[in-house]
């Protein structure tokens, strides 16, 4: 199986091509980034093409990152991968951002409980508990930095995202720590194209999960009403 993997939803604009038939692993490049994405990732994503030698025609799917994540580059990861997939004619495969997060760390040992989590400012994150298996105990959401520990502290867990020194930080005194904190600022975009690769639901719409407001909104001043 060949996948396209796109991930533009946090600090980093990021592609890989994973072909599940080949040994060499996969091709990727990653740059990091706040902001302009919507500029870097189609250069990004050809030069990724042109590394593996892959027309878009050779994929077999498309698989985006769908946020929790930035306004903008949630909306730009998700029109290039739609656009890519139905120029292609295959199917565009969404991922949550938290699930992406946690993949690797949940791929390195399964056995203990792993929160993903995302900042969403002003003492709130995005997250995702997932128990051992990588099943979800607790579903994407938006949650208080003192309830997303309530919800890690009954278990031993790892902690994941670019908000996981914000939750070591306010971690309550007495408690056990918790067994790892990665504050890595994006996911791995090669556990996304695995993810992409695993994925059994295809039909499912590619759309941006926001989950709370969004940071930016569209400009309403000048738009001309239809008629």
């Amino acid at each position: 199986m060949r996948v396209l993997a796109i991930d533009t939803a946090l600090e980093a604009c990021s592609a890989a091509i994973l072909d599940t038939d080949r040994t060499d692993g996969a091709t990727s490049r990653s740059v990091p980034m706040t902001r302009g994405h919507a500029e870097a990732l189609m250069p990004l994503i050809a030069a990724v093409m042109a590394e593996a030698r892959m027309e878009f025609a050779d994929l077999d799917r498309v698989a985006v990152t769908i946020g929790p994540g930035s306004f903008t580059g949630l909306r730009v990861g998700v029109a290039a991968a739609r656009g890519i997939a139905l120029a292609a004619g295959k199917p565009a495969i969404g991922l949550t951002t938290l699930a992406a997060l946690a993949a690797p760390v949940l791929e390195a040992d399964d056995g203990n409980a792993v929160l993903a989590v995302i900042n969403a400012r002003h003492d709130r994150v995005y997250m995702q508990l997932f128990g051992p298996g990588g099943r979800s105990l607790v579903p994407p959401r938006v949650a208080s930095t003192r309830d997303a520990i309530r919800a890690a502290v009954a278990r031993p867990t790892r902690i994941v995202g670019n908000a996981a020194q914000l939750i070591e930080d306010a971690w309550p005194d007495g408690e056990p720590r918790p067994l790892m904190v990665s504050a890595v600022s994006a996911p791995d975009i090669v556990s996304v194209a695995r993810l992409g690769a695993a994925s059994a639901d295809l039909t499912a719409p590619v759309k941006p999960l926001y989950l709370g407001d969004a940071d930016a909104h569209p400009q309403e001043a000048g738009i001309v009403p239809r008629r």
